[in-house]
């Protein structure tokens, strides 16, 4: 029983606030759907390296350096890159490219929606965030969380937690955010607007060549970006090329399922009191917030701006789906038009759009670290 006593005094207050943000996550998770694969196993990992002498954590005992289980992990799969990168594999084969290479032009509105990025790295920097850190905030904006880790890891490590919490965080809260920030900046005319979609076959060597071709000109393009695209697109490859059909049911349920349960319990070494509660923290989060709705903003004012000399007009909401959440995104810009217009279905459009947004949020993790290297 003193044992017991002892314990609890043992623990500061800061702990017992991140026990209760890991609560907060969980409940998130479970309750609300929000994420619930990386939230959950998150939420539980903040209460365990939360408490005092805790056996998770590397610590000395009787003299001597007990390695524990969650920095063993940490050093194997983040800060090596592993675990986001075996991520994007499974991420690849679950994407169909179809809806974009039948409207290639989508790709405009991916590149657009990555304004916010750049524009949190700047105001950020103007906060007085170094611009390795701001670097690393900004990619936040992307809706990514693998893109995030990798991008930190590399630029900003003493940020990984805020910041992937933040990404998540966000990822999820897409249902919220996005009908909001873009009714902000369009009518209810706009909103309106249909678009006639024409269903185009696209070939099975188109669907395989594409991959490849996009593998090649990123590695021109920013050959550091490579882990990162080149991963995405070998997931892609498995799905597309015919004749690995069994690899790729692997890498959209078992690789991802693993790798998603070690993701969100290894990431929890951040989640320590003296690492997270600082004030820090909270303008990561804040900063976060910018870039996402930033980044809807910019590709629905793309979109506007593209109508101005087109006589077909397009639905400005189709750019705010340019953002790497998929399909989220793309189901959310379907339920606003039809809310809207019972009439209106945008939904291939608005996928081919989200499609283009994970590979622009992919090449933009890969120019911002290009820019260092």
């Amino acid at each position: 029983m003193e044992q017991i006593v002892a314990g609890i005094l043992s623990v500061t207050p800061g702990q017992l606030i991140m026990m209760v943000i890991g609560s907060v996550l969980m409940y998130l998770g479970i309750k609300k759907e929000y994420e619930p694969t990386l939230l959950v196993p998150m939420g539980l990992g903040t209460i365990l390296v939360n408490f005092p002498g805790t056996g998770v954590l590397t610590q000395m005992v009787n003299g001597s350096e007990s390695e524990g289980v969650l920095d063993v992990l940490f050093e194997a799969g983040i800060s090596t890159e592993l675990f986001p990168l075996l991520i994007f594999i499974g991420i690849g084969a679950m994407i169909d490219f179809g809806p974009l290479l039948q409207n290639p032009f989508m790709l405009l509105f991916g590149a657009a929606a990555q304004f916010g990025i750049f524009f949190t790295i700047a105001v950020a920097v103007f906060f007085g965030f170094d611009i390795r850190e701001a670097a690393s905030i900004g990619i936040i904006g992307a809706a990514d969380g693998p893109t995030a880790i990798f991008v930190s890891n590399q630029l900003a490590p003493n940020l990984l937690g805020p910041i992937t919490v933040a990404a998540y965080s966000y990822m999820a809260l897409v249902p919220i955010i996005q009908p909001i920030a873009i009714k902000a900046v369009t009518t209810k005319k706009e909103r309106q607007i249909r678009m006639t979609y024409k269903a185009e076959g696209v070939s099975k060597m188109t669907k395989i060549l594409f991959p490849i071709i996009i593998t090649l000109i990123s590695g021109f393009i920013a050959p550091i970006s490579l882990p990162l695209v080149g991963f995405l697109m070998f997931g892609n490859l498995l799905r597309e090329c015919g004749v690995l059909d069994r690899l790729s049911q692997t890498a959209q349920n078992e690789l991802v399922n693993i790798i998603s349960i070690l993701l969100g319990i290894t990431i929890s070494v951040k989640m320590q009191a003296e690492l997270f509660l600082n004030l820090q923290t909270l303008m990561i989060i804040a900063f976060g917030l910018v870039a996402f709705i930033m980044d809807t903003i910019g590709g629905v004012l793309f979109a506007k701006f593209l109508n101005l000399f087109r006589t077909q007009k397009i639905n400005p909401m189709i750019g705010g789906a340019g953002i790497s959440a998929f399909p989220m995104s793309s189901r959310v810009i379907q339920k606003m038009a039809t809310e809207e217009d019972p009439q209106n279905f945008v939904l291939m459009y608005a996928v081919g759009s989200n499609v283009s947004g994970q590979i622009a949020s992919v090449i933009a993790g890969g120019l911002v670290l290009g820019f260092f290297s």
